[in-house]
């Protein structure tokens, strides 16, 4: 396994009215965290939110490339971006016990935080297609070049590690410092991760290894 410190390139935050970061996702423009009970839509160039939708989002956040998903306590929401409507809901895997969320190969992707595993969902019916398990807390969840990542957070000590999508073994470990912790995570399709902050309201831009 190859261990690195997290190279930290930016802190986000923290945002007005938003007290904590839950989920994180990237719509190719937009960096929209989960705050609870709004959806926020971040420039990561300017560092300014440039809209919200008001709608429960106590987990994480997804995005397919149209639409939004969000984890609301024990269920999924499916959202139009431009209106705030919700278009669908099914029921999350974890019953309230779910953590990242992400969107790859036309499924969704939802981490289990204290069950230490990621299961694989069907987007339209939330059945459950397959589940790899982790040896951490799983925080937040993405796909990048076909490498599965997710967030730890255990006490102080927080990292971002790339996974073996059929074994769940460890490949890659980026340590964050210190009491900084990782709620949710996105790639942003090439060489930055965007990891959520939780409590201290913060998004850190984080520099994928190449």
């Amino acid at each position: 396994m190859k261990k690195s410190a997290a190279n930290i390139l930016r802190e986000y935050g923290p945002f007005p009215g938003a007290e904590r970061v839950n989920g994180v996702t990237f719509d190719g423009e937009h960096v929209w965290f989960a705050s609870g009970d709004r959806l926020n839509a971040l420039d990561p160039e300017s560092g300014e939110v440039v809209r919200s939708i008001e709608v429960a989002s106590h987990a994480g956040t997804a995005f397919d490339g149209e639409f939004l998903y969000q984890i609301a306590e024990d269920v999924i929401h499916k959202i139009e971006p431009k209106t705030g409507r919700i278009l669908a809901t099914i029921p999350a895997p974890g019953n309230g016990g779910d953590s990242g969320l992400a969107w790859a190969e036309g499924t969704l992707w939802v981490g289990q935080h204290r069950g230490r595993r990621i299961h694989q969902i069907d987007p339209e019916t939330g059945k459950i297609l397959r589940t790899i398990e982790s040896n951490r807390v799983v925080t937040g969840v993405t796909w990048v070049d076909g490498q599965l990542w997710h967030g730890t957070w255990e006490g102080d000590d927080s990292d971002v590690r790339r996974i073996d999508p059929e074994t769940g073994e460890v490949l890659e470990r980026l340590d964050m410092p210190e009491g900084t912790g990782v709620s949710g995570l996105e790639s942003d399709g090439a060489d930055r991760f965007f990891c959520g902050g939780g409590g201290s309201g913060k998004i850190r831009a984080v520099r994928r290894p190449a």
